[in-house]
């Protein structure tokens, strides 16, 4: 008797307490983020040009191609970076100097931004008028805990076929038919290891220099490159046999190429999903070696 008076008052206060912050979400919503919402919907109808703005980091960049591939079909759209905007937020080992995007790792991306015909003009953001704020993903009082891609989709109200490719670089002259990996501290899946991949030739690590010694631990006949920048790491990801990564700038780039991969899946923050043929993800230790033996043997 006892115990379901003190479920009902738990019940009721529950309740209360998840009203109260409904309706804080939804004043949040109305007082600062419906108009540019409403702003973005009046823009695609109105403009036949879109100036878009995002601040990174990479990985989430390259997952905004998607949509923007597909509004370039009606609009010329236009990308402008926001260098060097400060994390507001701890990002363990990001190699950004603590900017979202610093002016180093932009220089290292333009290039690949640049090769992509569907986008119009592609520089650092100097003020000018933005109709698309790419940025509202991390503003907006939502749970963003789903598909990376789909965070733009639900700020501009388009959506794409995910399965398909929306960035376009030519082979590698040199690196071919490579195992290539990347595997950044960030997001790592704490239930597996790559010491099994000894077995296995042909293995290339395409990262910053601390995560290749620190695989080569595990990996021992790992061999390591490094690209001179983000547009000939998608070059080497394109040439390769397929692709192992954990959440990373790499890992969005193979997703955007739709290479055979593997995606070491993060159990703490799973918003990154491969989408398409022959990709699979893996949270334990037989899933990861039964994929990969999967594209090993598909790929001969």
């Amino acid at each position: 008797m006892i115990k379901n008076f003190l479920k009902k008052i738990y019940y009721k206060t529950s309740k209360t307490k998840t009203e109260r912050k409904t309706l804080q979400k939804i004043d949040l919503f109305k007082e600062k983020y419906e108009k540019f919402i409403i702003n973005i919907n009046n823009s695609l109808k109105e403009k036949k040009e879109l100036n878009f703005l995002h601040s990174g980091p990479v990985g989430d960049l390259i997952y905004s191609l998607a949509i923007i591939q597909k509004i370039s079909k009606t609009h010329k759209c236009n990308f402008f970076v926001n260098v060097n905007k400060k994390f507001t937020y701890e990002y363990y080992r990001h190699n950004g100097e603590g900017y979202l995007i610093s002016k180093r790792i932009f220089d290292f991306t333009l290039p690949l931004l640049k090769e992509q015909k569907f986008l119009n003009i592609v520089k650092n953001y100097e003020n000018e008028k933005i109709d698309i704020n790419l940025d509202l993903f991390r503003e907006l009082p939502w749970n963003n805990t789903f598909t990376s891609q789909r965070w733009y989709f639900h700020i501009i109200g388009e959506h794409e076929d995910l399965s398909l490719p929306y960035i376009n670089v030519t082979d590698h002259l040199k690196l071919k038919n490579k195992i290539v990996i990347q595997r950044s501290f960030r997001f790592r899946n704490i239930y597996i290891n790559y010491k099994f991949l000894n077995n296995f030739k042909d293995l290339l690590f395409i990262g910053i220099k601390d995560e290749y010694d620190d695989l080569k631990k595990q990996v021992p006949n790992l061999e390591w490159y490094d690209p001179k920048s983000f547009y000939e790491t998608a070059q080497i990801i394109k040439s390769s046999r397929f692709f192992i990564g954990n959440s990373s700038s790499c890992y969005s780039i193979a997703e955007g190429l739709k290479v055979p991969r593997l995606l070491e899946a993060s159990p703490d923050y799973p918003v990154v999903q491969p989408i398409g043929k022959d990709a699979f993800d893996f949270y334990f230790q037989p899933h990861f070696e039964k994929w990969f033996n999967h594209l090993y043997k598909k790929t001969k």
